[in-house]
């Protein structure tokens, strides 16, 4: 089992990347990889992970990937397949380099549809199960809308100095997610072709009123994902259930992880 420090940077593919870790209950515990959104990072998840570690019992890593928080800067414009690229160049090296044996794959947004490529592409049979929060499977059009206001907030109110709190390159981190989403050939992105191949349980949270994405994700995931599918949708909910809603998502991811990584 590799020893993690409980917070530190690791170099993967050329990348130093920063992390938090709070070890589990024991060493036999299985891991919670918590992937962030496309503004997000590993300190910005708030009290989740310790909240989401108390709960389950489970260990849990939290990374920044490059481009955001204290891990190296990326050159910009990222390619539309920033994410594809995440998910099939360098999630697994970074599973392995934290000794990854058996646990859950927690991604939020750009997270979840990392997670969901990584699980539709490999078949990792150490990834037991998938929490997908407000993922994206495809392009909407309210997605592209918020998109565009969250430009206009960060060119003309106080969301590049919130943002700057977190990320050592601010400019990359939000440039690097809002310039690729508002290009117009991302209009065909799409990753729906990878959710037959999942074959481990998936738990989809989703807020009913997300100003990212409508419950037509949550339909997608049930008519396609190759394995268990299991749904929580919350009445007033927008993109962070996790924030919004913890304590309620919480104790839906506890109940997933001990159905499927045991008690």
């Amino acid at each position: 089992m590799i020893s993690l420090a409980p917070a530190g940077s690791l170099n993967i593919a050329g990348q130093s990347l920063e992390y938090v870790f709070i070890a589990g209950a024991n060493p036999a515990a299985p891991m919670l990889v918590l992937l962030h959104e496309g503004l997000g990072g590993a300190r910005m998840w708030g009290d989740f992970p310790e909240r989401l570690a108390t709960t389950t019992g489970a260990s849990v890593f939290a990374w920044s990937r490059a481009g955001y928080g204290g891990s190296s800067p990326v050159s910009l414009p990222r390619p539309l397949t920033y994410m594809h690229d995440e998910a099939l160049h360098m999630l697994e090296p970074l599973l392995d380099a934290i000794g990854f044996q058996r646990g859950v794959l927690v991604g939020h947004s750009d997270g979840a549809s990392i997670a969901a490529i990584y699980a539709g592409a490999r078949g990792d049979a150490r990834v037991r199960g998938l929490c997908l929060i407000a993922p994206h499977f495809f392009v909407e059009d309210v997605s592209i809308a918020a998109i565009e206001q969250a430009r206009i907030a960060y060119a003309t109110a106080d969301l590049r100095n919130k943002l700057a709190r977190w990320h050592a390159h601010v400019d990359v981190a939000f440039r690097g997610w809002n310039d690729a989403w508002l290009d117009p050939g991302f209009r065909d992105w799409d990753i729906r072709a990878f959710l037959p191949g999942i074959s481990a349980p998936v738990l989809v949270i989703q807020g009913e009123d997300d100003q990212y994405g409508t419950l037509l994700q949550v339909d997608c995931a049930r008519e396609l994902i190759g394995g268990d599918v299991g749904t929580l949708v919350l009445p007033g909910g927008r993109h962070a259930p996790y924030r919004e809603a913890g304590e309620a998502t919480v104790q839906a991811i506890s109940r997933f992880v001990t159905t499927v990584c045991g008690g």
